[in-house]
């Protein structure tokens, strides 16, 4: 089955492209064929579209807590929710949510989905480190525009799987809370290179040394983020006959992060 591993970003160029990671998954082996950069929405909406079978894990939430879309009014049903919000601006979402979380007690600003704490992700009002409010904003709507089947969320092309997924849930298993990469070259220590280096030996996969030097070197993390999505998207490979791994019910605004 080929396996897609997607780490993206929400405003991809040159220098910040979104970083796909290729490859098949079988009974016993991952393996990782190929690395790409693609530096325009367009090229990401076409991989979207590109003919299946495949499964894809994709670093962005899918969905936003329902305590939020309750409390603003906003539509429970994911397609409505995607669409809703992808029809605001930028400006308009980050004023919604600035306003929303000023409502809101100290300790507890944001709204977290249900599937946020057992993965340890950011909650997806966030608007800056990560930004994962705009990565929902510009990643959902193409999702749905695509007619990709999103289990427990959406009906779609059924040979075109996408399922959430989110790096830091694996990589802290392996070096728990230390950091493992950063974009600012000041910040790039050999301590980093060595936790991406643990990292990688514990994905246990089948790929080029090329390959993988590239997910050790690659010192903003995206090459091995994105391989560790295709990895997560293989876990949900093996449980597909039971909604891959999944929960049996997903809130139909949130969405649920595989493997959590």
């Amino acid at each position: 089955m080929k396996v897609l591993g997607v780490d993206f970003t929400s405003a991809p160029r040159r220098a910040k492209p979104i970083v796909v990671a290729e490859g098949a998954v079988s009974r016993s082996e991952v393996r990782i064929t190929r690395i790409e950069k693609l530096e325009t929405f367009g090229e990401f909406e076409s991989l979207l579209r590109s003919p299946g079978p495949w499964l894809g894990g994709f670093d962005f939430p899918f969905g936003l807590p329902r305590e939020l879309v309750r409390d603003l009014g906003w539509p429970r049903n994911w397609r409505k929710l995607v669409d809703f919000c992808g029809d605001l601006t930028r400006v308009e979402l980050r004023g919604i949510l600035d306003g929303y979380r000023a409502t809101r007690p100290v300790g507890r600003k944001y709204a977290h989905r249900r599937t946020d704490l057992p993965a340890g992700s950011s909650s997806p009002m966030k608007l800056v480190n990560p930004p994962v409010a705009l990565m929902f904003h510009e990643g959902a709507p193409r999702l749905a525009d695509a007619g990709v089947y999103v289990p427990g969320l959406a009906e779609g092309d059924r040979s075109r799987v996408a399922l959430e997924a989110y790096p830091g849930l694996f990589a802290r298993s392996v070096v728990g809370n230390t950091s493992y990469k950063n974009d600012a070259k000041s910040k790039q220590t050999p301590a980093r290179h060595l936790a991406r280096g643990r990292i990688a030996a514990a994905l246990h996969i089948k790929a080029t040394p090329a390959v993988k030097k590239q997910m050790i070197d690659d010192a903003g993390g995206d090459t091995l983020d994105a391989v560790i999505c295709a990895v997560q998207a293989a876990w949900g490979w093996h449980r597909r006959r039971r909604n891959f791994g999944l929960p049996d019910r997903i809130e139909s605004c949130e969405g649920w992060i595989v493997s959590a």
